[in-house]
């Protein structure tokens, strides 16, 4: 599982170095190979262990292509699929195309989300981090019925 949120720095080439403390498990579980696309809803890019990808690709599958959402949902997020390999010094490099759909330059986050990471410019992490911390705290939407029974 992925958690915590890391600022990391792109190298000229487009290379990003994985946090020391995910790579036993990225090597255990999918032997380094990633699967980096975009996000529906969100100017960031999601990166998936091989593994959690082969799911997600499973439930892609059971989409219709007859139906215009359900196919625009798997043209853009099998269409801009990658797959990344952590090389030795766990390092990946991600496709100037992704770069640039996230606006990724120098600084970036990279946050965990359990089965995946996210991967945001710094700039736009700390602006959605905000917008998303204020509209919690305003409370004016309404919850989901598994918010509602969600504790911590």
């Amino acid at each position: 599982m992925f958690r915590g949120a890391n600022t990391l720095s792109l190298d000229s080439k487009g290379r990003l170095s994985i946090p020391t403390r995910y790579r036993e498990l990225l090597l255990s579980e999918s032997e380094g190979k990633m699967v980096c696309t975009v996000d529906l809803h969100q100017p960031c890019l999601l990166l998936y262990p091989l593994v959690e990808w082969e799911e997600i690709e499973f439930k892609l599958r059971q989409l219709s292509s007859m139906n215009a959402q359900e196919r625009r949902v798997q043209r853009v997020l099998l269409g801009n699929a990658h797959e990344v390999d952590m090389d030795k010094a766990g390092r990946i490099l991600l496709p100037a195309q992704l770069r640039q759909h996230a606006e990724l330059q120098k600084s970036i986050v990279l946050t965990g989300q359990l089965n995946k990471f996210e991967m945001w410019s710094e700039e736009q992490w700390h602006a959605q981090m905000a917008e998303d911390i204020a509209a919690e705290l305003e409370g004016d939407y309404e919850m989901t019925d598994r918010l509602k029974e969600f504790s911590f």
